[in-house]
């Protein structure tokens, strides 16, 4: 795998979250190796069938869940991501949820390290600001820290 440039990293980036707004488990874990290894909070997981099941059980519990990524540095075969997402729960609760993820990429261009550290925070639905997929004219656009 070359080195990530500029517009390729970008373009790595939004291509996760695009893959991610579908919340589809099949499609998003075909990004990563066979064998990938995940950190996510506090979980650990390896390989894809681990992702399918893990994403899964997320988009079951975080409903109408809306993504944005934006890249935070790369280099090499890496690519450092900040990212803020919203979700309601069950009992209706809304929710932004703020990470960043650490990424590390195989020679074919599939992500075979994941790793990623997320912070939630209880919102009322009124405060919400993220919906659905990021509009296309929009695409590679930073996001708000707050």
């Amino acid at each position: 795998m070359e080195p990530f440039t500029p517009q390729t990293a970008v373009a790595k980036v939004q291509a996760a979250e695009d893959a991610w707004n579908t919340r589809d488990p099949e499609r998003v874990a075909l990004a990563y190796t066979p064998d990938s290894r995940w950190r996510n909070r506090d979980t650990f997981l390896t390989g894809r069938d681990a992702i399918v099941a893990f994403l899964r059980g997320k988009w079951s519990r975080e409903l109408d869940y809306a993504l944005r990524k934006s890249l935070w540095t790369f280099g090499g075969n890496r690519i450092a991501v900040r990212f803020q997402y919203e979700c309601h729960d069950p009992a209706g609760q809304w929710w932004r949820s703020y990470g960043n993820e650490l990424w590390e990429f195989a020679d074919d261009g599939l992500m075979r390290r994941r790793e990623a550290s997320i912070n939630d925070v209880r919102i009322a639905e009124a405060d919400r600001r993220i919906f659905g997929p990021r509009p296309p004219r929009e695409h590679g656009a930073d996001i708000p820290l707050q």
